[in-house]
């Protein structure tokens, strides 16, 4: 159920983090004068900017209040920022202010989306470990970055039956109906995520703590001490693949009506669906090899394929441009690539790399470090490629790739095979050895219950 729950709740965060691609073809299209780039880009920044508040927020809260509540408290923002973006209005039919409202109620969904990345992978990580060990690592890519990878060929697939059923000449239908569908994606897993469990790792290992004193009960400078090399791997890492993934998903809808060359909005969201089709294998592809090749291995695999599919657009932009077709697969390829490395292993590196009691604080940090990247993407893409030309986007991409392989080589640890409860047991240690003294488990009675028997668990360091 926990697994589960995590996996349906995904989807909504790939749609919701897809759905301004085509979303851009079309306001563009409705508002030439109104939609211009800075506006595209505060818009679809918005989602980013509530994203990095909320892995940061949700991450500290899941560690201390737990996975469930700040589960169902995700859920509710992004049902209320959905309902909002759907209904979003100016004053007196101002086109800005249509604009600034869907500003918010993006950034507000974004707050849910955004909080998702913690509370789902680190419960579905733990619940994984409990149940099948040795397939955590595959189980875990396909109830995260599968869904999410998924969410961006079903939004394009959404909008194309909107769109048909619709008709070009009601746009603003098409897009209002689009987002409210983003609505009902997470509505259809409330009820599953208020019946879960929280997982037995977390309830063996959260630090217990005082209403008055939620925070300040755990010793963050130790954690910081003892973890400060996987989370420079993790948040660098991040940083990297979104930089380079967000704008090149959010604006390859653009990219791609300028490359057809006076082409209809179907013609670029039916072209948009064949680029997402051929990223989505890499998902698989990185789920088969992160055993045994290794999670560090499979990520430098993926950042590779940046460099290289970066590079041949990039230096053969011009060319490669006029056989839409070789642009498009070339282009899918390296997002393939992306999913295969960075997009399938940094979830699950940041979610095996620190102990149940700190893994979703440092796991927020790091996808808020990604978000951050993908902001910054994002609001450079534009400029790139007004002062420096469109093939840079892909150049910059291979760069990137290059510092990704150094970056994983050097800081990301490799945590295939090793069951969570170990490195619990050792950060457990060392908080002892280093002066601190506080309790964990969740239980007050100390009790949980597990397949065998109910089994104490209160302890002391």
């Amino acid at each position: 159920m926990t697994i589960a729950a995590a996996a349906f709740g995904l989807i909504s965060d790939g749609y919701q983090n897809n759905l301004m691609t085509m979303a851009n073809v079309v306001f563009k299209k409705l508002y030439p004068k109104d939609y211009t780039p800075d506006v595209s880009t505060r818009v679809s920044n918005a989602l980013l900017v509530g994203a990095v508040l909320g892995q940061v927020s949700v991450g500290l809260l899941c560690d201390r209040i737990g996975r469930k509540a700040a589960l169902v408290a995700t859920t509710l923002l992004i049902v209320i920022g959905a309902t909002l973006g759907t209904a979003a209005h100016g004053a007196h039919g101002s086109v800005q202010g249509l604009f600034w409202f869907l500003t918010i109620a993006r950034g507000i969904t974004g707050v849910g989306v955004g909080g998702e990345y913690p509370a789902s992978s680190t419960s579905a990580s733990e619940a994984a470990n409990e149940k099948m060990l040795k397939q955590r690592g595959p189980v875990f890519i396909m109830v995260t970055n599968f869904v999410l990878s998924f969410g961006g060929p079903l939004a394009v697939a959404v909008f194309l039956i909107v769109l048909s059923a619709a008709g070009e000449n009601h746009l603003p239908t098409v897009w209002r109906v689009c987002f409210g569908i983003g609505i009902l994606l997470p509505l259809t897993v409330f009820y599953f995520r208020m019946r879960m469990l929280t997982t037995l790792l977390f309830r063996k290992g959260a630090i217990k703590s005082e209403l008055t004193l939620i925070f300040w009960q755990v010793p963050y400078w130790l954690v910081v001490k003892r973890y400060w090399k996987p989370l420079i791997g993790t948040c660098g890492a991040w940083f990297l693949y979104d930089f380079v993934t967000f704008p090149n998903g959010v604006f390859s809808g653009t990219i791609i009506s300028s490359v057809i060359h006076d082409g209809s909005i179907k013609k670029t969201a039916e072209w948009q669906l064949l680029l997402g089709a051929i990223a989505l294998p890499g998902v698989f592809v990185g789920a088969l090899l992160c055993n045994p090749l290794g999670r560090r291995n499979t990520m430098i695999l993926g950042f590779s394929g940046y460099l290289v599919f970066g590079l041949i657009i990039g230096c053969a932009y011009d060319k490669i441009t006029k056989i839409i077709p070789l642009f498009v697969i070339f282009y899918g390829l390296m997002q393939s690539f992306g999913n295969l490395g960075p997009g399938d292993m940094l979830g699950l590196v940041s979610a095996e790399s620190f102990a149940t009691p700190v893994r979703g604080t440092c796991y927020g940090l790091s996808a808020a470090l990604g978000k951050t990247g993908a902001a910054v993407g994002t609001q450079a893409f534009t400029p790139i490629q007004v002062h420096l030309g469109k093939k840079w986007t892909f150049i910059i991409a291979a760069i990137c790739g290059v510092t990704g392989i150094l970056v994983t080589y050097f800081f990301v640890p490799d945590m295939t095979g090793v069951d969570l409860a170990e490195e619990d047991e050792k950060f457990l240690k060392y908080l002892a050895e280093n002066g601190w003294e506080g309790e964990v488990g969740e239980d007050e009675d100390g009790l949980v219950d597990d397949d065998s028997s109910s089994v104490s668990v209160e302890k002391k360091a």
